[in-house]
């Protein structure tokens, strides 16, 4: 974690986050007690901002300050709203192609994914508030910078983000091989949200249940599954040859 975008103690991350900053997560404490630890806890619930406990030595491990057992990190970046990033896709003239990423855990997969994103023409990428990646350092660093070059939304639930597209007129499809739908049968040509699974447990399956389509892979070894940035990738360029053919 980059020095100068951590906020450590209690006190000073009840501050930023009053003051509006881009808080990216905040890690607690496990087990931590007292009133303010309290106050933190429920400002972090009530403005949605991505948390989770941790064990005192990694703390420990982040600041040799006095963290009071909570540290927070600072997101590089800002954050676009999902209706301010659906209205400027849907007004630039441009077929939309939009990234979701449910729950992807893993900052340097998200860079790498960010970096192919931006690559291929995506036009914004869409991650839930709580489990997702932060945007630190490996996610910059993994991106070659890309990530101050795409639009990135936060939405309380991906589920809701789904809805909201459909509604919008863009098509969902689901990377997942819970299905027999290959990617090259699928007309990735028209108004589009690929969604991309978390690394172990793949595409939630209440999202599932809500898309347009879903799609696989063909895989040949003997190893049942890609990365996900790989995997994404694939997806991408799939979508860039088939509208080079229009």
């Amino acid at each position: 974690m980059e020095k100068d975008n951590q906020i450590f103690g209690i006190r000073a991350i009840l501050e930023a986050i009053h003051a509006k900053k881009e808080i990216d997560k905040v890690f607690v404490q496990k087990d931590a007690q007292g009133d303010l630890m309290h106050e933190l806890l429920k400002t972090l619930k009530k403005h949605n901002v991505n948390f989770s406990y941790v064990p005192v030595e990694k703390l420990n491990r982040l600041t040799s300050n006095n963290h009071q057992g909570a540290i927070a990190t600072i997101a590089p970046i800002s954050f676009i709203s999902l209706e301010n990033l659906v209205e400027k896709v849907t007004e630039n003239g441009k077929t939309p192609l939009l990234l979701i990423l449910d729950q992807l855990s893993d900052a340097r997969n998200f860079g790498a994914i960010i970096r192919t994103a931006e690559c291929t023409g995506v036009d914004g990428i869409i991650v839930q508030k709580q489990g997702s990646a932060p945007v630190n350092g490996d996610t910059v660093k993994t991106s070659a910078g890309a990530v101050f070059n795409i639009p990135i939304c936060k939405v309380d639930h991906i589920k809701d983000a789904v809805f909201y597209l459909q509604g919008s007129g863009i098509k969902t499809v689901a990377a997942t091989e819970k299905t027999e739908n290959n990617i090259y049968d699928i007309d990735l040509k028209e108004p589009l949200a690929i969604i991309m699974g978390s690394e172990d447990k793949g595409v939630n399956p209440s999202v599932l249940k809500i898309v347009d389509e879903k799609a696989k892979l063909p895989m040949f070894g003997t190893i049942s599954s890609l990365n996900v940035s790989v995997a994404c990738g694939a997806f991408l360029y799939e979508t860039v040859r088939q509208r080079q053919t229009i």
